[in-house]
This record gives structure tokens, sequence and C-alpha cells, in this order.
């Protein structure tokens, strides 16, 4: 599209003309580069003259974390998939739940959305919200929270990019459970905090041990994040586990922020708890709960910071800044979802067994003899071939399968080797899913990589 940028005289114009704008990052630095090609004319209303061509080169800087960081997989994934478009793709990467909500809820966000007043900046939490999360918090776990215990998110990932900002400064260091979910490693490096990652190992059920910490690491470390259950490992933590937990925090004076977006998807025994639960735990740390799972609420993005008052006050001064709180539509969806019958929760948690059971089943059947992953809404298998990175095999599945998976390396050091399927599709959909699996698997043995 011409420009006109400047006018000579009377009826005399300079025109510049674009034919080609592009950009190119330079390696090794933060600059994206510009550069503008294009002819310089001058109008008349008679003749246009062109004056010259032109080449403009605009230098931009980009951040050092925006420069490192690296594309988020399941888009990676999406966009291949996209390309496949036809092809009947079964997708078990992201953990969106595939079931509905529960009626009532559904009727209540309704409801909210015909009223034009739910449109508008929210602020604060009103008193209905206060009290459904603070009252299904004693219901449920038997831990009282008072109004200042609590906040509202807009979703646990959100709340994880900006927690470290209310607690860490520019080199302060966090601890961090190693292959974990991205956004616990990424949140701190938002705030210029360093990351020391902690092996999470099978052996171990994927547990922080405390004692392979060593002592100088943790005398530095301002804030260590635990998930239990977890994703993508789908490990649980018994009390003992966070009786020793709460017993580091004290001892190093650190802050704990523990993230329980799946105590509601626990597949064998009773229902997970709460880290609030314990004696000490509001002295030193915080929790993250969300509903998008419980109540297959994912797309509503509701989440809550619960537990010390001091660490929450903190987090509410600093979102103030940047934030007017969740709309008076996701207020209904939440009251509705902790108030009212519970009874989707536990078809939810029954239907995710059954997804485990019938997936792990058929992968056997089908010659890959896999875990039975305790909790959450994901598997998390080892690799069954060698030879061949994660990120390689899930795209080679895709295309050569119809399955997406997510490779372990996207989740950080000691990923590598391991694969994470979500449960989002019905159990006959999982068992066709192991099929094309064994199928592929098999197809592999004489080339590259070892079925194990």
């Amino acid at each position: 599209m011409s420009q006109r940028i400047a006018r000579i005289k009377t009826n005399e114009y300079l025109f510049l003309i674009p034919i080609r704008i592009y950009s190119r990052r330079t390696e090794g630095t933060h600059s994206l580069t510009f550069f503008l090609r294009g002819f310089l004319l001058r109008v008349s209303l008679f003749r246009v003259t062109v004056l010259t061509f032109m080449c403009y080169t605009i230098n931009m800087y980009i951040s050092k974390l925006a420069s490192d960081s690296a594309e988020n997989v399941l888009q990676i994934l999406e966009a291949r998939r996209a390309q496949l478009a036809g092809a009947d793709i079964i997708n078990l990467s992201a953990g969106t739940p595939d079931r509905p909500p529960a009626d009532h809820i559904m009727r209540a966000v309704r409801e909210a959305a015909l009223d034009p007043g739910n449109y508008k900046y929210t602020l604060i939490e009103p008193p209905a919200l206060i009290g459904a999360v603070c009252g299904w918090y004693k219901k449920r776990y038997g831990v009282e929270i008072g109004p200042d215990e609590m906040l509202s998110l807009y979703g646990s990932q959100e709340g994880f990019a900006h927690i470290f900002h209310a607690l860490c400064d520019p080199g302060d260091l966090v601890i961090v459970g190693a292959p974990g979910y991205p956004v616990f490693s990424y949140g701190p490096c938002m705030a210029g905090a360093r990351v020391y990652r902690t092996p999470l190992l099978p052996e171990k059920g994927f547990l922080i041990d405390f004692d392979t910490i060593p002592d100088e690491v943790a005398r530095r470390a301002k804030v260590i994040i635990a998930s239990y259950p977890s994703n993508p490992l789908g490990a649980v933590a018994g009390g003992d586990f966070y009786e020793r937990l709460i017993a580091f925090a004290m001892r190093y004076d650190i802050t704990v922020i523990h993230d329980n977006a799946y105590s509601e998807l626990v597949h064998d025994g009773e229902p997970g708890g709460s880290f609030l639960a314990f004696p000490g735990a509001k002295d030193v740390g915080i929790e993250f709960n969300s509903l998008s799972k419980t109540y297959n609420l994912s797309g509503l993005r509701i989440s809550f910071a619960l537990g010390n008052k001091r660490i929450i006050g903190a987090f509410r001064k600093l979102r103030s800044n940047i934030d007017y709180g969740l709309s008076s539509i996701d207020h209904a969806a939440a009251v509705a979802a902790l108030n009212g019958p519970q009874d989707n929760v536990a078809r939810n948690r029954a239907a995710y067994r059954e997804r485990r059971n019938a997936f792990c089943a058929a992968l056997a059947k089908n010659g890959w003899n896999v875990p039975m992953t305790p909790a959450t809404m994901f598997t998390w298998f080892p690799m069954p071939v060698t030879g061949i990175a994660s990120g390689q095999f899930c795209m080679d599945l895709l295309e050569n399968a119809g399955v997406i998976c997510v490779p372990g390396s996207s989740f950080g050091e000691g990923g590598e080797g391991w694969l994470r399927f979500a449960l989002i599709q019905p159990p006959e959909r999982l068992e066709e899913a192991a099929a094309r699996i064994g199928k592929y698997l098999k197809s592999r043995l004489p080339g590259s990589g070892n079925v194990e």
C-alpha cells in the first residue's frame, strides 16, 4: 500500500511504494532486523517521477527472555496437525477436558451472561464467591480459609506467571522439581529469578528428595514449588511428604507454593488432600487450586491462590496494577460449581480412571507394557523405543499413526525419554490409539531404534 510521506508544493507530493517488508534475526544476538524496500515517487498532476529505489534497515532489540524462549510444544504439534487436514487424528496432547460441565453450572453461566450488569470490571471478589471458596475448602479439606487468605486468578498458569514478582527479586533462587510443568520454571525467569532444578526420579515416586538439595542451595532459595498430584508425572504425595516439606521450608525460611489442580483426580484410593491441611502450612506458603479439571471449566480460566495472608496480600497488591478481576460470569460459574451438587466431580474421576485402565490395557495388548499412572488426567510413560529423541518420536507418531502425545523433553530436565498422553478421549478411542501405536512400533523394528 502506497504511503504519502510529504508534500513538496501545490499539487506535488512524495509517495513511498513499498515492495517488500521482511525481518531477520541476527544469530547470537537479541536483535530483530526489519528491512523495507520500495520506490520513492514524485507525483504531480501531469507526471510521475521515480526518484530512487530505497532500502531501509531498522534494528529492534528483543529481550533475552523472549529470544531464549522456546515455542510451546502444543502449538508446534497443533500446527503440524492442521497441515494434515482431513486425516483422522487422535489428539492426546493438551490437558483440556472433553467432558461437559454440570448442567447447573452451565445454567448459572447462561443466566449471568444475560445480565447486562455482568460485563463490567469486578475489581474485588464478591461475598458470594468468597463464601463459596471458603466453604468448599472447609467441607472438602477441613481447612479454614479467611477472606484475606484467598485471591482469584485467571487460571493457575497465570498465577505461576506472576506470583514470583511478589516473592522474588532479580537473582533470587527458586527450587523446582524436574521434570515439571513448564511455567514452574518460566514464571521465576519472568521475574528475573534463577531456578535450581532438583531431580524427580521414578524410583522415588517422583517426589522431591529434600536430602539431595545442597545446603548452600537451600540457604539461598527464596521459594520452593511442589505439585502433587503432578502434571505431567501423575505422582501423588502422602502426609509424610508434606510434613517434610513444611519442616524444610521452616528450617531454611523458604516460601512454599503448592499446585493442587488435580486433587479430585486420584484414581486409586481416596481423593487427594490439601497442603494447607497440615500444621504449619499457612505459616510457610500458599496453594493454587483450579476449577479447570475438577469441574471441566478450563476455558473459563478460574483459579485461586490460598493460604498465608501476607503472601496473598502482597500478590493482591501487585495484581491490582495489572488486573481488574475475573468477570461476574466467571464468578457465577465458580459459585455454582463450589456450592452445587458434586456428582459430576465423582463422574469425572470415574471416567478418567476407566480411561486410564482401558488405555494401559490396550497398550499392553499391543506390545507396550506401561505403568499405571496413579492420578491426574494424564499418563506418563517411558518411551517404548531407543535411539530417537522424544520430540522426534512424537512427530513421527503423529505423521505415521495419527496419534498426538507430548514429548517428555518439553517438561525440562529428566523428561527426555518419556511421553505424556492426555486422557481426553473416550475409552474406545483410546483403544484405537493404542492399536495404532502398536502397529507403528512394529513397523519400527526393521528401522532405527529398538522396541523395548
